[in-house]
């Protein structure tokens, strides 16, 4: 197994140095150019100040120098941090503050965005531009960065596998985003694992459509890197430029949210590019059985693969394309290198058909959350009666999913254990919502649901009570939410009222609201 992230590229790069590596609007490099690139950029960022365990923020959309700077830090020792380029300058803030960034790089419009959140950031030493002229130190430019002589980074700095590689922030129930934090070993082992059950070679072509900052997104990386397949960087502004996309690169195979296959299960596909796809994934929720049947009956040759993970764990199930016709609502199976439980709150296991909470072990289990020993320690428990060989207990990620399992070992899920909203193949965090909103001043009380929906999974709702100075402005809200909040966590209805339920100890009443809501939506469509 390749223990350090940099040597999948770098081992890619011995084996097959004159094979595509990647692509990104009409243009590629190969496994060998890339190599030397990372290395440059590996010996640019210690030139730049970083040490070994610091932290390097990349803020871009895809392209080739996302790629390069995340994989060129840890190949210098530090440790990588993909920010959704969709994030406005509040959560990127936050952010670098949290994991106490200490180069940024990004792009100048980027930057400029960025100003008064920088200024609030004590451990940012410098930014690197990808597309700036000048840069005064501190800061450097892309050209700068990666013009650096990288003999000396031929091979990466060594580390333990076990030791950190990455962090990805991701909602958590209660809060602020929480940093996941990724090991060598999570990385190496979980593209390892997700290539072979996907049965990846180096003749393969995969779209990488989802957002790095996702484990699903960066799992396109490390799969197709540890074969040696190429992979297609992609921003996609409509679902039409998959398609378009996909029959321009010969693309064979794809990973999507259900929105997004939704959306491309009605499109007209040519019919050479609906034939080179080889596989089709989905993540991040349940795919409706008629979007699934829709992209059998235009894939043809493609097998479905119904997959489920944990950013906490990288990766945890999928089903087997052969189990398709008989379980379409199954999320399978454990993957490779890794071992699913099924276990009721004393940590018994489950009997099959009884509900239980998914509990994901095996060393694909990350590290923990970064600077959050409590939620940690809630997430992150031995199972009872596990010991690891050294004699010490077993440490497992508790999911908060609850799911069941049949008689012949295929999981269900049946639904989360929190508040979190699942919007477009997005976690969000209700709390994190409302206090963003809270900011605006233009509400009194605030409360963010999320209600069924179609295309979306759940759509965000928020219920909101006037300010104590007045009327509420909704045109001012909407512009508000708009400025401050990712597209994704924009609300796609706001409903106004006097005053919001509450239970009997004082507290809002969601589920009060939520039932109260949908059933006004279903009285409405009837």
């Amino acid at each position: 197994m390749t223990r350090h992230v940099a040597d999948l590229v770098f081992g890619a790069a011995t084996r097959w140095p004159d094979r595509p590596a990647m692509r990104y609007d009409g243009a590629g490099l190969t496994y060998g150019a890339l190599a030397k690139l990372v290395s440059s950029v590996a010996a640019g960022l210690r030139d730049a100040g970083l040490r070994p365990g610091e932290r390097v923020a990349v803020y871009l959309e895809k392209r080739i120098e996302t790629v390069a700077a995340m994989f060129g830090a840890v190949a210098a020792g530090g440790v990588f941090v993909p920010i959704n380029p969709l994030l406005k300058a509040r959560q990127v803030g936050y952010i670098l503050r949290d994991c106490n960034v200490r180069l940024l790089v990004s792009s100048d419009m980027r930057l400029q965005s960025l100003a008064s959140e920088l200024a609030e950031c004590p451990d940012l030493h410098g930014t690197v531009t990808v597309d700036g002229e000048a840069a005064a130190e501190p800061n450097r430019t892309w050209a700068q960065i990666a013009s650096a002589n990288g003999a000396a980074f031929a091979h990466p700095v060594g580390h333990d596998d076990k030791s950190l590689a990455a962090i990805l922030y991701t909602s958590g129930s209660t809060g602020m985003p929480k940093g996941v934090m990724l090991s060598h070993r999570n990385l190496c082992l979980g593209g390892e694992s997700v290539s072979s059950y996907l049965g990846n070679t180096p003749e393969d072509r995969i779209l990488a459509a989802l957002p790095l900052s996702f484990d699903a997104g960066l799992s396109q990386l490390t799969t197709a890197f540890h074969v040696g397949a190429c992979v297609v960087l992609m921003n996609y502004l409509f679902p039409k430029d998959v398609v378009r996309l996909c029959a321009a690169e010969g693309i064979t195979g794809l990973t999507a949210v259900p929105p997004l296959w939704i959306q491309i299960a009605q499109l007209e596909w040519p019919a050479e590019a609906a034939r080179r796809l080889r596989y089709f994934a989905n993540t991040g929720g349940h795919m409706p059985r008629a979007t699934l049947d829709r992209l059998r009956a235009i894939f043809t040759e493609a097998k479905p693969y119904l997959m489920y993970g944990l950013t906490e764990a990288f990766r945890s199930t999928y089903l087997d394309p052969a189990q398709v016709d008989t379980r379409p609502s199954s999320i399978g199976k454990a993957i490779p290198n890794a071992e699913i439980l099924v276990l009721r709150p004393d940590g018994s296991v489950t009997d099959p058909e009884e509900v239980g909470e998914l509990v994901h072990c095996g060393p694909l289990v990350s590290l923990g959350y970064w600077n959050d020993a409590e939620r940690t320690a809630q997430r992150f428990r031995p199972v009872p009666g596990r010991l690891n060989p050294d004699g010490t207990p077993e440490i497992a990620v508790w999911s908060g999913d609850r799911v069941k399992r049949d008689s012949e070992g295929f999981l269900y899920f049946v639904g989360r254990g929190d508040d979190m909203i699942k919007t477009s193949g997005y976690r969000v965090s209700p709390t994190e919502l409302e206090e963003t909103v809270y900011a605006s001043g233009l509400i009194g009380e605030v409360v963010a649901l999320g209600l069924p929906h179609p295309v979306l999974g759940q759509a965000i709702v928020l219920v909101v009570t006037p300010p104590a100075s007045g009327a509420f402005d909704a045109a001012a809200f909407a512009t508000y939410c708009r400025g401050e909040l990712p597209a994704y966590m924009v609300p796609q209805r706001v409903v106004e009222r006097l005053s919001l339920p509450r239970n009997p100890n004082g507290k809002i009443d969601r589920k009060v609201l939520a039932s109260e809501l949908t059933l006004e939506k279903a009285e409405v469509a009837s």
